[in-house]
């Protein structure tokens, strides 16, 4: 069963290629071949999660270590990669296809998100540079097409955050693909478990700038200062549904790369610091960014960059206590912000338009001030929970500093947060505008994310568990080094 995994990976990748010329046949397969193949591969990494035969390694082509490609799949990879399918199949994009243009538009798009999958489950299983490079780079292709494609080509905010992103989104790859050719020049190799047995190779000035490279390279997906500065623009500009996904989902398997880079590759403080010295500053800013927004989906999308700021605190955290923390506060925020933006796909626009849509819109609004409570860390929700391990993690460190920035940007974030939920309950005497109710499919998903989130409260001795077990995971290098270089698995 193991090994069917990869075909995570194929099968998307494929169909991807193939649906254009499958929809000039068949509009009917055109549209109901991708769901088909996403919840083809949830089943399959379901299975593999389930039967606990992770970590493998799964040796490409069955060539050997480090010169043939890797996948290594733990608990971590596999969680990751049923998120990007779940979420997928969940934020599809729906269109009415009602002209024969609109089902060509619809085709090529879906052959986008069926791309974005792909190169996500690759970029979660891959155990070498290159080929997470590769990866990535399929991803940066999907998303500023998926951003860029919009039926109205008159819609110029739209291009132009496309353009602003793969101007920053080329940068990031000119200076990940330096950062790589660095690493290679020091160690003669690029694969993680190889890399793992050459640190000392990289313990000097070269190697840590190899990681600075590597991390702000690899932080534009993740929404790291200072290569963050696409996020509000196109969050705005792009379908809520693929802002919900790209800031939900996607950023995460960016960190996840940067993690992997920073345990096999670069386990020394001086990265660390580096980490948490552009996480401070990123909540910082993110923060303050947000209690400026006049905009709904601003304030949500600069929200997100000062989430991912915590995540990248967390991780800077040496040892166990970092792990945990991070994938604490990273799988919330999956969560809430995926929650939040598919409240934006109606409520996209000025925060005092949002006057008193509360009573026009109970369920939405009861979402919202939910998800808003579990961002701000009230007891005993599970936002509460993430931030009070994030916190005792840096208390173990004496990270003071770091602590007191972020008590003071979550009183920031009650105060933007309540602003809204002020509008949206105001009893003012003033004509309220009307917004369009949202799509019963937007409200159902969304109210699974909250209970989610609710019965996330009663299985927290479970899901603290499982963060032990996927902590223990990544840090057992040197069982990872056994697995992909000393490993007798069969290839594929």
């Amino acid at each position: 069963m193991k090994h069917y995994i990869i075909l995570t990976v194929i099968l998307p990748l494929l169909v991807a290629f193939l649906l254009p010329t499958i929809g000039r046949f068949s509009y009917f397969l055109a549209r109901a071949l991708p769901p088909i193949i996403l919840i083809f591969s949830i089943v399959i990494t379901a299975c593999v999660y389930n039967n606990e035969t992770a970590p493998f390694a799964l040796h490409i082509g069955d060539f050997v270590a480090p010169q043939g490609i890797v996948f290594h799949v733990d608990s971590i990879s596999l969680l990751m990669a049923l998120s990007v399918q779940v979420f997928a199949l969940f934020l599809w994009p729906r269109r009415s296809f009602k002209l024969q243009s609109e089902q060509i538009v619809s085709n090529k798009r879906y052959s986008l998100m069926l791309l974005l999958v792909a190169s996500a489950n690759g970029l979660a299983f891959s155990g070498d540079l290159f080929n997470l490079y590769v990866f990535y780079e399929l991803l940066a292709v999907a998303t500023f097409g998926l951003i860029s494609f919009d039926t109205n080509e008159a819609n110029k905010a739209r291009f132009a955050a496309a353009f602003r992103y793969l101007v920053i989104s080329a940068t990031g790859s000119v200076m990940a693909l330096l950062g790589i050719a660095l690493v290679y020049f020091l160690t003669g190799t690029l694969n993680f478990a190889h890399l793992a047995t050459q640190q000392a190779n990289l313990f000097n000035p070269i190697g840590l700038s190899a990681f600075a490279l590597l991390l702000v390279g690899f932080g534009v997906k993740a929404e790291l200062f200072p290569v963050n500065s696409w996020v509000p623009e196109v969050y705005s500009a792009a379908s809520k549904k693929l802002s919900g996904y790209l800031a939900g989902v996607i950023s995460k398997l960016a960190v996840l790369v940067i993690i992997k880079a920073l345990l096999f590759i670069f386990p020394h403080s001086e990265a660390a610091y580096l980490m948490l010295g552009l996480g401070l500053a990123g909540l910082l800013i993110g923060e303050l960014s947000a209690m400026r927004s006049n905009d709904f989906t601003r304030m949500i999308s600069w929200s997100s960059v000062a989430q991912l700021g915590l995540v990248f605190i967390a991780f800077s955290i040496p040892g166990q206590a970092g792990i945990i923390a991070g994938l604490a506060v990273l799988f919330h925020h999956m969560f809430v912000k995926t929650a939040l933006f598919l409240i934006a796909e109606k409520w996209g626009g000025r925060i005092s338009d949002l006057h008193g849509q509360g009573y026009l819109n109970l369920i939405m609004s009861g979402i919202f001030i939910f998800v808003a409570l579990s961002l701000i860390g009230l007891p005993p929700l599970p936002g509460f929970w993430s931030k009070f391990l994030l916190l005792n993690g840096l208390a173990g460190q004496e990270y003071y500093f770091a602590i007191a920035i972020i008590l003071i940007t979550t009183v920031i974030e009650v105060n933007y947060l309540f602003r809204v939920a002020n509008h949206l309950f105001s009893r003012e005497d003033k004509p309220v505008l009307p917004i369009n109710n949202h799509h019963w499919f937007d409200t159902l998903t969304a109210s699974l994310i909250v209970v989610a989130l609710i019965v996330a409260v009663w299985e927290l001795p479970t899901i603290n568990d499982q963060l032990i077990i996927m902590s223990d995971q990544l840090l057992d290098i040197e069982s990872y080094v056994n697995r992909v270089l000393i490993s007798t698995e069969n290839g594929l």
